[in-house]
């Protein structure tokens, strides 16, 4: 959230020499699928041991995402240039603008963007099918892919169906919570100006 926001408040709001080229590069990154990448992660994963840790899920999650960027840069654009202009009369600088104004103004994309990036880790099941190698490390989404593979004779619905509700219960709670907020976020981005 912290590194996508601020790149997305820099490609929006900050003009420096080849910002274009940057964003068109960030979003080419959006079109690379990733099973061009994983065999090189592997690969770097493994010479600097990371294996079998949560680091290799959590580490590249710290650089930002190129749709959630997107996303933040979209949102960031739609504010009028007066705000910015009346706080750098104030004596802000650009942290401050962007730490005190626009990130409060932008809590409906903040919660998008949080909704989306939960349900994708929760969700994931190629990275730690590749990163992981001991039981106790499965994420969710593995453990159940293995719940369901354990026994190939006889598949135990009953027992797949309530293990998919209780993994399917954090999911609901967490838009429940937030839901006022994505929809807020979801028609604001989709009005034209």
């Amino acid at each position: 959230m912290i590194s996508c926001s601020i790149t997305g408040f820099g490609f929006a709001r900050l003009r420096f020499p080849g910002r274009s080229f940057l964003f068109f590069v960030m979003l080419t990154t959006l079109m690379m699928p990733a099973w061009v990448v994983i065999v090189p992660h592997f690969m770097m994963f493994n010479a600097i041991g990371w294996l079998d840790t949560f680091l290799p899920i959590i580490v590249p999650s710290f650089f930002g995402n190129a749709f959630y960027i997107f996303l933040f840069r979209q949102y960031f654009l739609g504010i009028p240039k007066e705000l910015e202009d009346a706080a750098r009369v104030d004596g802000c600088s650009t942290f401050r603008i962007f730490w005190q104004i626009f990130l409060p103004m932008s809590l409906p994309v903040v919660a998008t963007v949080a909704i989306f990036a939960f349900f994708y880790y929760w969700n994931d099941l190629l990275y730690p099918l590749v990163y992981f190698r001991s039981q106790q490390n499965f994420p969710v989404s593995l453990g159940m892919r293995m719940f369901q593979t354990a026994n190939f004779n006889v598949i135990h619905y009953p027992r797949m169906m309530a293990a998919a509700l209780m993994s399917l219960i954090p999911c609901v709670l967490l838009f429940s919570v937030a839901q006022r907020l994505f929809i807020q976020g979801v028609v604001i981005t989709g009005v034209e100006k």
